[in-house]
Order: C-alpha cells, then sequence, then structure tokens
C-alpha cells in the first residue's frame, strides 16, 4: 500500500485564490433599492413594531391600564345583580348606593344619604349586592321622607289640593309639574304666562340671557337682501318708460311739419 499523496502549498492556495473573483461579481452586482416606508396603516403598523423593538411601549387601544378607561366591574358574588330595579327606574348595580340612588327623579346626594343611614345600609356598599328586601326597605324609607326628614328638604311644601307636606319621586315628580304648570297657565298667573312664553320665570335678567327667536344680525342681513332686490326691481321698470319719451321727442321734429304742411294744401 503506498502512501497518499500530499497535497502540495500550492494546490492549498489555489482555492483561497479563486475566492475573491467570486467576491468581486458579488460586489460588482446592484445592490437592492431601499423600500419606501407605506403610507397610511402599514406605516403606523411599522412605527409600533420598531417602538416594540426599541422597548418602547406602544398606544394601547381598548379598556386596558393604559388606555386612560377604567375597566368594567365585575363581581364574584352569585346573586350580584347588575340592574336594581327601584321606584320604576333602572339604577346601575356596580355603583355605590348613595351614588346609584341620585338616579331616581326627586332624589339628590344628601336625600340618598340620608335613605341610607335610615335604613341602616352602608353608603359605599355596591347596590347590587343588596338583598331584595333591602332594596324593599330602601324604597319604603323613600316613601316615608316627609315624616322623617325636616320640612325645608322636601319638594312639595306647601300641596294646595292635598294640604299636607308631600315629596314626589321617580315617575310621579314628573307627572307632578307638569300638572303644576298647566295649573298656573289656566289661572294666568304670572309665573303660567312666563311658563307658556318660554321666558324665565324666577326674576332673572333677560337683556343678555335667555333670548329667543333670532339673532338681531341675522335680521339686518335678511333686511339689506331685501331692500337691495327691491331697488333693482323698481329701477328695471323706470329705465324703460324713460327711454320711450326720448324716442317720442325724436320723431316729433319730422311729424310737425306734416301737419303744418296740411292746412295749406287745403287752401
Amino acid at each position: 500500500m503506498s502512501p497518499a499523496p500530499k497535497e502540495s502549498k500550492d494546490a492549498k492556495a489555489a482555492p483561497a485564490a479563486s475566492a475573491p473573483p467570486a467576491e468581486a461579481e458579488a460586489s460588482t452586482e446592484k445592490a437592492p433599492k431601499k423600500e419606501k416606508p407605506a403610507k397610511g396603516k402599514d406605516s403606523k403598523d411599522a412605527k409600533e413594531g420598531k417602538e416594540g423593538k426599541d422597548g418602547k411601549e406602544g398606544k394601547t387601544k381598548g379598556k386596558g391600564p393604559g388606555s386612560g378607561k377604567a375597566p368594567k366591574f365585575v363581581s364574584n358574588n352569585p346573586n350580584f345583580r347588575y340592574i336594581v330595579r327601584v321606584v320604576n327606574t333602572d339604577l346601575d348595580g356596580t355603583r355605590p348606593t348613595a351614588l346609584a340612588l341620585t338616579g331616581v327623579n326627586g332624589i339628590g346626594l344628601r336625600l340618598a344619604e340620608v335613605a341610607c343611614l335610615l335604613a341602616n345600609v352602608p353608603t359605599e356598599e355596591r347596590i347590587g349586592n343588596l338583598s331584595e328586601q333591602t332594596v324593599e326597605g330602601i324604597e319604603a324609607t323613600l316613601a316615608s321622607l316627609p315624616t322623617k326628614v325636616p320640612l325645608w328638604m322636601i319638594n312639595h311644601r306647601r300641596e294646595p289640593m292635598m294640604g299636607e307636606a308631600l315629596h314626589y319621586i321617580g315617575p310621579e315628580l314628573t307627572t307632578r309639574r307638569r300638572d303644576d304648570i298647566n295649573q298656573m297657565r289656566m289661572v294666568r298667573s304670572y309665573r303660567g304666562v312666563r311658563h307658556e312664553r318660554g321666558q324665565k320665570v324666577r326674576g332673572q335678567r333677560t337683556r343678555s340671557n335667555g333670548r329667543t327667536g333670532m339673532a338681531a344680525g341675522v335680521l339686518k342681513k335678511d333686511a339689506k337682501a331685501a331692500a337691495a332686490a327691491a331697488s333693482k326691481e323698481e329701477a328695471g321698470p323706470a329705465g324703460a318708460p324713460a327711454a320711450a319719451p326720448a324716442a317720442a321727442t325724436a320723431a316729433a321734429p319730422a311729424t310737425t311739419p306734416a301737419k303744418t304742411a296740411s292746412p295749406a294744401k287745403k287752401a
């Protein structure tokens, strides 16, 4: 067995020498053009991707911690009610009891807190966590407010029909307010007339506020436009009669000699 011939140093250098031409050919090729960033949504997506790679926080959409909107409340209570019916009014069950009761027409924050104290209900407890019996107790407390709160907290302190101090809430308050206004309009009182005309009722100033109707500037503009149109119409018919007399005066010298000559012929 003869040993394999050893490669010479010249043979090893040959491949190395052949490599540079290949690299030279690759360099001679034209480099690809850089793609321009697309406009519109694609460019926005590309920018957001770059910001994410750089470690910057992108803008988040929707209801998240970085969106600026509070996430929707989810209760762990299986008996939680997201809509609570109180005095024929649907209330948001995720709100505290005192704030939720202000959604009832005729109940303010002060009366709502008083009702919670009288019904032994925490004002900060979400109204959706309350049981139906507790909600019924709150309704009963709201119905008996005239007998449990001072007179100045009631919305109908001097009721002319009943002769009692009453407090209307819910849809009943809307109906009663409409009836009171209709009664004032029927008896033609000052307040009734002001209600009928749509003006302020409680003695507010009306020089700068509470203006009704069209603005004065609009009226002046329309008046100027009407006056200009009327002047144009008057100028049109007036020009035609002025031309007619001029034509008559131009034709008059031609006709007068004929008239003077006629008596001579007769003679």
